[in-house]
C-alpha cells in the first residue's frame, strides 16, 4: 500500500525542513512528499532535496492542501496530511498503511498524539523527539483497531484516495481555515468510515508562529461553525457547543490571558462575527478584509 505525504505550511521553514529527516526515519518510505507553500519565505533558503516536491500557490490551508492533492503523481492508495510541526514515530507511515489495509471500509482517520501543544505554550522540538524516541523504543505491535470519532484532526490525518475522488478542502474557509479538517472528513462519511486509531503515533508541537491573529481566529470561531451548519457537515448541537466553549473561554480569560494567546483579539473577533450575523454579512472569508 502506497502512502503519500502532503504538508501545507506558512511561516515555519525550520519545522517544514525537518520533515526530510522525519521521512528518512520511516520504516515504510512514502511514495512521494509534497511541501505546499505560499512563498519562498516558507522554506529554508536554498532548500533542495530530491525526495521532496515543493509547490507554491495562494496562501491558505485549503488552497495549499488542494494543490497537494491535485499534484500527486505516484498513484498512492492513501494520502496523509501532516502539520509542519508534527513529529512522527518512525513507524507512522507503516501504521497508516496497516490500518487502511486492515479496514477496507475506512476512508479517513487520525492517529494517537503522545502530546499536543496546541492547548499550551507548545512542545519544544527536543521534548517532542524524546517522547517519540521513547515510544519507538518500546517497539510495540501496530494496533489497527478503530475508535469512534467526530472527524479527523488536521495535524495528522490520512484518507483513502479512491474515496476522495472529487472532494476537496473548502476554499471558502480561508487562511488557517478553522474546522476544515472536520468539514472534509465528514463529507467523506457517505463513502465509508471515518474513525480514530492508535495505528500511527506522533507529537503535535503546537508551534505558535504562522497562525492566524486573534481577531481573525475569533471571527472564524463563530463564522465557520455556522457556515458548516448550512453546509450540513456540522450539526447545530456540535456547532453551538464548539462556539460556546471557545467564545466563553475567550471572555473568561481575556483579562488574564495566556502569554501565547491573543484573547482580547479573539473576543473582538467573536463580537465582530456576531455583528455581521445580525446584519446578514457573516461569511468565513470576511477575515480577508481585516
Amino acid at each position: 500500500m502506497k502512502v503519500a505525504i502532503v504538508i501545507a505550511s506558512v511561516g515555519r521553514p525550520v519545522e517544514l525542513a525537518r520533515w526530510v529527516d522525519h521521512a528518512r526515519r520511516q520504516t515504510l518510505t512514502p511514495s512521494e512528499i509534497i511541501f505546499s507553500i505560499a512563498s519562498d519565505a516558507d522554506i529554508p533558503a536554498g532548500f533542495a532535496d530530491p525526495s521532496v516536491r515543493v509547490l507554491r500557490g495562494p496562501k491558505g490551508s485549503c488552497h495549499q492542501r488542494n494543490s497537494g492533492l491535485d499534484a500527486l503523481t505516484s498513484a498512492p492508495d492513501v494520502v496523509a496530511f501532516f502539520d509542519d510541526d508534527y513529529v512522527p514515530s518512525r513507524r507512522c507511515i507503516e501504521g497508516i498503511a496497516a490500518v487502511f489495509a486492515a479496514h477496507p471500509d475506512l476512508v479517513g482517520t487520525s492517529g494517537e498524539l503522545l502530546a499536543d501543544g496546541i492547548h499550551s505554550a507548545g512542545v519544544d522540538y527536543e521534548t517532542a523527539t524524546t517522547l517519540v524516541a521513547a515510544y519507538d523504543a518500546e517497539d510495540r505491535p501496530i494496533d489497527t483497531g478503530l475508535i469512534k470519532a467526530m472527524g479527523t484532526y488536521g495535524c495528522n490525518m490520512a484518507f483513502r484516495c479512491s474515496a476522495i475522488r472529487d472532494v476537496r478542502f473548502d476554499e471558502k474557509l480561508p487562511l488557517y481555515a478553522w474546522q476544515e479538517d472536520v468539514d472534509f472528513s465528514r463529507r467523506l462519511r457517505g463513502r465509508g468510515r471515518v474513525e480514530r486509531t492508535h495505528a500511527f503515533v506522533g507529537v503535535h508541537q503546537g508551534v505558535k508562529g504562522g497562525r492566524s491573529p486573534g481577531l481573525r481566529l475569533g471571527y472564524s470561531q463563530v463564522a465557520n461553525p455556522l457556515y458548516l451548519i448550512r453546509k450540513g457537515t456540522m450539526t447545530p448541537r456540535d456547532a453551538l457547543w464548539l462556539m460556546a466553549r471557545n467564545v466563553g473561554s475567550n471572555h473568561a480569560k481575556a483579562f488574564k490571558p495566556e502569554p501565547w494567546i491573543d484573547r482580547k483579539g479573539r473576543v473582538a473577533g467573536n463580537w465582530r462575527a456576531v455583528k455581521d450575523l445580525l446584519t446578514g454579512k457573516l461569511r468565513p472569508d470576511r477575515i480577508l478584509d481585516f
